[in-house]
């Protein structure tokens, strides 16, 4: 007997930020959990890290304008990181840290990485003034969650 091919599951295009369907950039430390509708798919680490740990260097990256896709990497200038990356969430109490002068992703200093955890970052360490500003619903609680989130300019003391 011959084996069955099963063809993988369709994509809808409207779970992707960019509308296009492009092969996993990062297969062996994340994974894509997409679902229905704008704005809710996210990353999922397929490793575990220790505290501080190197996550993957940003090495696909092209200048880009401000948009809710693109990472600000200094006060006139963004990039769109054209990997899997860009499904990594906002999070007030994220798991990894956008480190832009590096252009490297890494663990968070205080806790480590385990598999099976979604890949978040806080978006106003990078952002001065988001694209698209929204309300928060990291979940990460009261006195952690910073609620509206507008970016870094807009977060007060």
């Amino acid at each position: 007997m011959s084996p069955i091919a099963i063809p993988p599951p369709a994509v809808d295009p409207s779970t992707l930020p960019t509308g296009k369907i492009t092969p996993p950039t990062h297969p062996t430390i994340l994974h894509v959990d997409r679902k229905p509708g704008a704005f809710c798919s996210g990353a999922i680490s397929l490793v575990s890290l220790p505290a501080g740990a190197l996550f993957a260097k940003i090495t696909t990256a092209t200048p880009a304008k401000k948009a809710y896709t693109s990472v600000q990497t200094g006060r006139d200038s963004h990039i769109e990181l054209n990997s899997d990356l860009v499904y990594c969430n906002h999070s007030c109490d994220p798991s990894l840290v956008f480190d832009m002068s590096r252009m490297e992703v890494r663990v968070v200093d205080h806790r480590p990485l385990n598999k099976g955890d979604a890949l978040t970052f806080f978006y106003p360490s990078s952002e001065w003034e988001m694209d698209q500003p929204f309300q928060c619903a990291c979940g990460a609680g009261e006195g952690v969650c910073r609620g509206w989130i507008a970016g870094a300019g807009q977060m007060g003391a």
